[in-house]
């Protein structure tokens, strides 16, 4: 069985002051996560970007992940669209690829119904050789897979898990208390109380910064140690609400250039975070 446990990274896409993709900056953030213990990373997740890369800066991007990940990192590659035949073809393609899984999103923008949204899963994991991680994510999408099709999917044997940011208490108990799908925090300030509840970890954009502290709570909180684990998390909160006050991944790429690991750089139609959050995550983390 897939175990999508632990800590999980959406990796940035850094991008050089021309605006070309930094492949070298990608392969050093791909060895520091590794150092710092984190279960895997994402790759072309949300915080990627992927949507302002095209196809060729797309393939780039996966595989130096995969190159530089090899034999330390765990790669689960993001795949979102509305285009059911396009999706269906690069699941087909990416079969190839030494993958943990694939994480994929309802479709956007077309808001179809949940019978749908069920068939439109079911052709992707029918058609796919990796495990499918489930994004549930209706601020983005502008659907939201309901309880009811979330425990109908968990029923296919390549759907293992889902990363879950519907922000509803209810649904996160009802999976986890159901047991098929292993539960992935979503919405970074939630990660305590999904792993307190049972939830198997999270795919949290915040943990770019001080990676090792959100491993530790993991570990302490599935370990048993609550008072050690809530005193972490409440370590993190401030990081947390800074890093996620303005749209991803300004933040995220504010405080990796405030590291000196990547130049804060992101494409349009994404702008820099305002110069008072970079001030504020400056003074944090330095």
């Amino acid at each position: 069985m897939s175990n999508f446990s632990g800590i999980w990274i959406p990796l940035v896409t850094p991008f050089a002051a021309d605006g070309s993709v930094d492949e070298s900056a990608l392969r050093r953030l791909v060895k520091l996560y590794a150092q710092a213990g984190v279960a895997g990373i994402v790759a072309l997740g949300t915080t990627g970007e992927p949507s302002s890369l095209d196809a060729h800066e797309q393939e780039a991007v996966l595989a130096a992940t995969l190159d530089a990940a090899r034999g330390t990192l765990r790669v689960i590659v993001g795949i979102s669209g509305n285009n059911a035949r396009s999706m269906r073809e690069r699941v087909l393609r990416l079969n190839a690829l030494p993958l943990a899984g694939l994480l994929i999103s309802a479709p956007y923008y077309v808001r179809p119904s949940q019978a749908g949204i069920a068939a439109h899963f079911e052709m992707l994991a029918d058609a796919s050789e990796h495990p499918v991680v489930l994004y549930d994510i209706p601020a983005r999408t502008g659907v939201r897979i309901e309880p009811d099709t979330l425990l109908s999917l968990a029923a296919h044997p390549r759907i293992r898990a889902v990363k879950d940011c519907a922000g509803s208490l209810d649904t996160t108990h009802t999976l986890i208390l159901d047991g098929r799908l292993q539960v992935l925090a979503g919405d970074d300030i939630r990660i305590f109380d999904t792993l307190c509840m049972g939830g198997s970890g999270a795919i949290a954009a915040s943990a770019h910064v001080w990676p090792e502290r959100f491993v530790a709570l993991d570990r302490a909180l599935k370990a048993g140690r609550l008072d050690e684990g809530r005193a972490l998390f409440q370590t993190l909160v401030p990081l947390i609400r800074l890093l996620t006050s303005e749209p991803n991944p300004a933040p995220v790429k504010a405080a990796l250039a405030a590291l000196g690991l990547i130049e804060n750089e992101l494409r349009a139609p994404m702008t820099r975070a305002s110069e008072t959050l970079r001030e504020r995550l400056a003074q944090m983390i330095g």
